[in-house]
């Protein structure tokens, strides 16, 4: 039994050894970037539109609510990265479906690198957001002994980002397999059906943690400015 495409190798060449992570993994970011390129070449602003424009807008839409409603802050900042994050995911969990395709999520080497992201990028926005210096006065509340356990506190979860994304993926790899070794018709389909499910779910679950991420480095800023907004209106 297969548990992570890791070990799988795909193409040898020397000391070039392609495995099924890299290759589906370079798959997915091709599929949708040529599915991003169809769509997105014929746009318009008319009364008109395709039906994939209109899915394109939808989803745009969609995602932007969502970031909104989780950090309380405008979304366009902050789209790119987590709707790029939330594309990938989905697009690579909704693949399992196609014969001898391997989910690249499946591969803690994968769910680290993207839990990485999400490491660099929430001191990026903050420090974007709030300036280096507020930023990292963060980590030495509410004492400076605290330093510590803040850098601890954010090293521990990307971590649990990573295994929890890894975690669930395998685990359904897993079953399906043992199931399809015991009963190889009704249930195994079953499964996949629910593996679909459970990889949107993750794929929206890991994106929405990573918006939780950031705005949590930049919601003592975004307090700042209501504040200040507030007090303007009042003193008009």
């Amino acid at each position: 039994m297969t548990i992570s495409p890791d070990s799988i190798t795909l193409f040898k060449w020397g000391a070039l050894h392609l495995n099924a992570t890299i290759v589906f993994t370079w798959l997915v970011m091709a599929l949708l970037t040529l599915i991003s390129w169809l769509i997105t070449r014929r746009l318009t602003t008319g009364t008109r539109i395709s039906r994939w424009q209109n899915l394109l807008e939808v989803l745009v839409v969609g995602m932007r609510d969502q970031i909104r409603e989780v950090s309380h802050q405008e979304p366009g900042q902050y789209l790119p990265f987590v709707g790029t994050l939330f594309l990938f995911i989905a697009i690579a969990n909704l693949l399992n479906i196609v014969p001898g395709y391997i989910a690249p999520t499946g591969s803690l080497s994968t769910t680290t690198a993207l839990a990485i992201c999400v490491f660099v990028a929430v001191p990026l926005f903050g420090i974007a957001y709030e300036g280096p210096l507020a930023y990292f006065k963060h980590y030495l509340k509410p004492t400076v002994l605290m330093l510590p356990f803040n850098i601890i506190g954010e090293i521990s979860r990307t971590i649990a980002l990573a295994v929890r994304l890894y975690g669930n993926i395998m685990s359904g790899t897993v079953i399906v397999a043992i199931l399809l070794s015991l009963t190889p018709y009704f249930f195994p389909v079953v499964m996949q059906l629910l593996g679909l499910l459970t990889g949107m779910i993750q794929a929206y679950i890991f994106a929405v943690l990573a918006m939780v991420y950031i705005a949590s480095a930049t919601s003592a800023r975004s307090r700042i400015d209501k504040g200040k907004n507030q007090h303007e209106t009042r003193s008009d």
